[in-house]
């Protein structure tokens, strides 16, 4: 037998075995002329980096190419192993690993930051609701034709469209808290059609996720969703007791946030990339709790963060290379789908998509709709790291495109002059398509922007898929009155067609990232970050 073959044979009865995706892993292996009673503990960061030169296990020579290896005495957990050849422990998994998970006496501390952060999601939903109660006061009071009241509909996506061009770069200088409280200020000064919203919808989710545990991170991320619903609703109600000037001053979530930030920690990861390893660690241990170990959590994100500072600094133009064009491509999809679906459409003139379809009034259909919304909200936080982001995702767009198949069947039945017009249909479809998008497609294509791309490239990916989120926002709530007064159920064939391609979109395309780090996404979406993952 061949020098190599004993040694593969060795090995094998030794229990040696590497777990191909593990980054953090605890080899024991029971050798009986090791010191009695104790196994061989070997800790390493990536299984592909550790070497083994062994001429008899008592002997064993492990060697790390980057970082030295540990190894000890097993705890009392690993002593109860000892008798198997091997344990892998695995950053995750079950069996007492606390690695990224939350301690109970921390989630005081990231429920109050999460609630912070989404008062500005609470602001943003009642600007988008804003525009369909309002409608038919703001034509009838200044005089506006159908064509200005469009181009009064679509301001607000303009100027978040310039708002989300620098919301990026600002929240890299300015930190995640003072990019937040730079676009609060503008928003009091601004009022509702201003920059605030391109700012909102990428520094929230982008914040929360960078400040909570892995187990928590898709439901909690999910509440940004949730509180632009709400506001979305309240405006939705308000709307029709108020006028629409009374309306557009409600600024009062604005100044809560913007006192609230005092109070809150900064993202730990923003304040590793960006050089602060005091601040970060301070950051994180309030986060995770002051009793709770970090060293784990806290060397992964130092190891990944110096991997990001070895590489070329970042321009946007960077984000069409090989090493991102994945992530670009399902962020820039996500938000493009969304809006493309129609969505903001429907939103911005519910009021007078109600009234088309024969119904007296558009108020009883719109507060239906508010309803509706929470509660899918809700059912999609408590699914979210259940059920995980792609079945929500295919769910919600199949239920969209369900949706808007039954809107456009009632207008086709009262165009045709059927013998029974089916208006009904068209409420069941907006609930429907409402809340089928509220479940998955309004929330989940943040909640994964804010984790497939790396901090050295989130600025200015952020800036780009809110750019495209806000474009086929632009397009859709410009072109809507006149797509329904080209063809009132044509146009609701068409993104009914739209939903449909998005279902193929997610399924072949966008990655699963329940369970997973936020470095463990992102190193698999870059082959420049591989060698970390792997």
């Amino acid at each position: 037998m061949t020098k190599q073959r004993k040694q593969r044979t060795r090995e094998e009865q030794g229990g040696k075995h590497l777990h191909d995706r593990t980054q953090h892993v605890w080899l024991v292996t029971h050798c009986p002329t090791y010191p009695p009673g104790q196994p061989l503990v070997i800790h390493w960061s990536r299984s592909e980096q550790l070497s083994s030169e062994q001429n008899h296990a008592r002997d064993r020579r492990w060697t790390h190419r980057e970082n030295p290896c540990m190894a000890g005495p097993m705890e009392p957990e690993g002593r109860d192993a000892a008798g198997k050849p091997l344990l892998v422990r695995v950053s995750g998994s079950s069996g007492g690993d606390s690695h990224g998970s939350a301690a109970s006496s921390s989630i005081a501390v990231v429920v109050g930051s999460t609630a912070v952060a989404v008062a500005g999601s609470f602001e943003f939903g009642l600007s988008i609701g804003y525009s369909s109660p309002s409608q038919l006061g703001i034509m009838r009071d200044l005089h506006l034709s159908l064509a200005e009241y469009s181009v009064f509909g679509s301001i607000l996506t303009i100027g978040a469209m310039l708002g989300a061009i620098i919301s990026g770069s600002i929240a890299d200088r300015a930190g995640r808290r003072g990019a937040m409280a730079i676009s609060d200020v503008i928003c009091t000064l601004g009022s509702l059609d201003s920059l605030f919203p391109g700012f909102t919808p990428l520094l929230v989710p982008v914040y929360i996720s960078e400040i909570t545990p892995k187990n928590l991170r898709g439901g909690f991320a999910t509440v940004n969703q949730f509180m632009i619903c709400c506001g979305g609703s309240l405006a939705f109600v308000l709307g029709t007791f108020i006028t629409w000037r009374t309306l557009a001053i409600v600024l009062a979530p604005c100044l809560l946030q913007l006192v609230g930030l005092l109070a809150i920690p900064e993202s730990p990861r923003w304040l590793a990339r960006s050089g602060y390893p005091g601040a970060f660690v301070a950051a994180l241990q309030k986060l995770r709790g002051h009793g709770t170990d970090i060293s784990e959590e806290a060397s992964e994100i130092k190891v990944f963060t110096e991997k990001l500072h070895r590489l070329p600094k970042s321009k946007m133009l960077d984000l069409f290379q090989k090493d991102y064009i994945h992530a670009v491509t399902v962020g820039v999809g996500l938000m493009a789908f969304q809006q493309l679906g129609g969505v903001n459409g429907i939103l911005f003139y519910a009021s007078e998509v109600f009234v088309s379809a024969g119904f007296s009034s558009g108020n009883t259909g719109t507060v239906a709709m508010a309803i509706v919304q929470i509660p899918m909200i809700g059912l999609g936080v408590l699914l979210m790291d259940k059920a995980g982001r792609r079945p929500l995702l295919m769910v919600s767009a199949a239920g969209t495109c369900l949706g808007c198949l039954l809107v456009a069947l009632s207008f086709l039945s009262k165009e045709q002059h059927w013998e029974r017009d089916l208006n009904v249909f068209a409420l069941a479809g907006l609930l429907v398509f409402i809340g089928s998008f509220s479940l998955g497609m309004g929330g989940i294509p943040w909640v994964i922007m804010s984790e497939i791309f790396p901090i050295n490239m989130k600025g200015s990916a952020g800036s780009l898929v809110t750019l495209i989120n806000w474009l086929g926002s632009w397009i859709v709530s410009y072109a809507f009155n006149f797509l329904m007064m080209w063809s009132t159920y044509g146009t609701f064939f068409i993104f009914a067609s739209i939903c449909g391609i998005t279902v193929v979109f997610v399924e072949r395309l966008v990655p699963e990232t329940k369970g997973r780090t936020l470095e463990e996404i992102q190193a698999s979406m870059s082959s420049s970050l591989t060698p970390f993952h792997k």
